[in-house]
């Protein structure tokens, strides 16, 4: 029996302005979609990362505490070399995130604040394309963005937000899940991909920690950009799920 190629992906939409970013931890969007960012920030939208933790338990050799303030530095320094300007922190810790009512509320908050035209997430399913068991903390952030987004708007919701001054933000047209399995949309990345490449590299001790296939920057981003670029039609791409929300 011939094995069925998968569906094309459709191109995402790109008329909007601003975006945030909300992912588990540094290097989440560097492995999903840095070189999407970049080629974003090259048309002149403005892209602020926010990161649910430091990272802080990501390199087994250094003790959390003297890990926290490094991994945040390699991601600002990643960060800027695709054109994000803002990087911002929330403070859980590393590992042990919870899908959770005060998770809810910071995200919302974070969107209250922003007021992003689309807002990106890692992808939060169980697997990788139904291979590699997904995260902890990818899913937990995933799926309270999902919902966070959706109490920005509704002004019963975290009442005390609006005692902080935020005001409920309607305007999110879409939540983008990077790398999900259940992908069907993309952006061509080809002119932007070496600075993806160099975006990831910027986390030079997570890298040397993590060792391995995932610790060689271009052979694996090349891997993963060229299978969605396939898809796409293109040389290189990043893959998403899309959910509208209006």
């Amino acid at each position: 029996m011939t094995e069925q190629a998968p569906e094309p992906f459709e191109p995402v939409v790109e008329d909007w302005q601003t975006a945030v970013a909300i992912v588990a931890h540094p290097d989440d969007m560097e492995y999903g979609g840095a070189a999407a960012v970049a080629r974003w920030t090259g048309q002149g939208k403005t892209v602020v990362y926010v990161m649910v933790t430091s990272g802080e338990a990501g390199i087994d050799s250094m003790d959390p505490e003297e890990c926290r303030p490094l991994r945040e530095a390699e991601q600002i320094a990643s960060a800027r070399v695709v054109g994000v300007e803002t990087v911002e922190f929330l403070g859980y810790p590393d590992g042990v995130v919870e899908y959770g009512l005060p998770l809810r509320r910071d995200i919302a908050r974070v969107v209250r604040r922003h007021r992003p035209d689309i807002v990106i997430t890692s992808n939060f399913r169980e697997t990788y394309g139904g291979v590699f068991l997904n995260q902890a903390d990818h899913i937990a952030v995933g799926r309270a963005t999902l919902d966070g987004v959706r109490d920005a708007g509704n002004r019963w919701v975290f009442r005390e937000l609006l005692d902080e001054g935020h005001e409920p933000w309607n305007g999110v047209r879409q939540i983008w899940a990077a790398s999900s399995p259940e992908a069907r949309h993309a952006v061509d990345t080809t002119g932007t991909f070496d600075l993806g490449v160099a975006s990831l590299e910027e986390h030079k001790a997570y890298l040397a920690g993590l060792g391995g296939a995932m610790a060689d920057a271009r052979e694996f981003l090349e891997g993963f950009g060229r299978g969605a670029g396939t898809r796409l039609g293109t040389r290189f791409a990043v893959p998403f799920e899309v959910f509208p929300l209006r």
